[in-house]
C-alpha cells in the first residue's frame, strides 16, 4: 500500500511562517509532489489563491483551545477530492478515492445502487443524491488494518485528525 506521508497541520502559515491562532481563518492546499499528497496550510494575508497545479484546497479554522470537536466537515471538499481522483490507477490513490467514497455514503451524500463484478475486479456503483450523476468506484478489497491505515491517512491530508 502506498503511504502518503503527510504532515498533520502545523498550524503555521506556509508563507510567513507565523503561528495560526486558535479561531483563525485559514486555507489549505493539497498538491501532487512527486507521487505524493502534500498539504500546506495558509493565514488569510498570505492566501492568494490555489497555486498552480493544486489538486485540491479548502477553508478551515484552527479550533480554540478548548475545543475537543473534529473539525467540521466539508461535503464539497470531499466531493471535488472523489472527483479529482477518478481515473487514478495508483493503488494508493484507488484506496483513497475508495474511502472518500465511503465517507460520502456516510454523510449520505452518496446512496449505494450495487456492487458490480467486472472480470476479476469488483465496483460499486453510487449515486449522488444531489445530482443523480452515477459513479463506478474500484472495490480494493483492503484488510480492516489497510482501511485504517487509509482512513488515517485520509483524515491526516484533510486535517481532521
Amino acid at each position: 500500500m502506498t503511504e502518503y506521508q503527510i504532515e498533520a497541520n502545523t498550524r503555521r502559515c506556509a508563507v510567513s511562517g507565523r503561528e495560526l491562532k486558535p479561531g483563525e481563518k485559514y486555507y489549505s492546499v493539497l498538491t501532487d509532489e512527486a507521487g505524493k499528497f502534500q498539504r500546506r496550510d495558509y493565514s488569510c494575508e498570505c492566501w492568494q489563491g490555489a497555486p498552480a497545479g493544486a489538486f485540491s484546497f479548502w477553508a478551515g479554522r484552527i479550533p480554540a483551545a478548548d475545543d475537543s470537536r473534529r473539525p467540521k466537515i466539508d461535503d464539497e471538499m470531499l466531493l471535488d477530492c472523489f472527483q479529482r481522483l477518478e481515473g487514478e490507477s495508483d493503488a494508493g490513490r484507488v484506496n483513497f478515492r475508495y474511502v472518500v467514497a465511503l465517507l460520502l455514503m456516510r454523510r449520505k451524500r452518496f446512496r449505494f445502487e450495487e456492487a458490480r463484478l467486472e472480470g476479476e475486479q469488483e465496483y460499486l456503483v453510487l449515486r449522488c443524491v444531489k445530482s443523480g450523476q452515477i459513479y463506478r468506484v474500484v472495490n480494493p478489497l483492503l484488510s480492516e488494518a489497510e482501511m485504517a491505515a487509509v482512513q488515517e491517512e485520509v483524515f491526516k491530508v484533510l486535517g481532521w485528525h
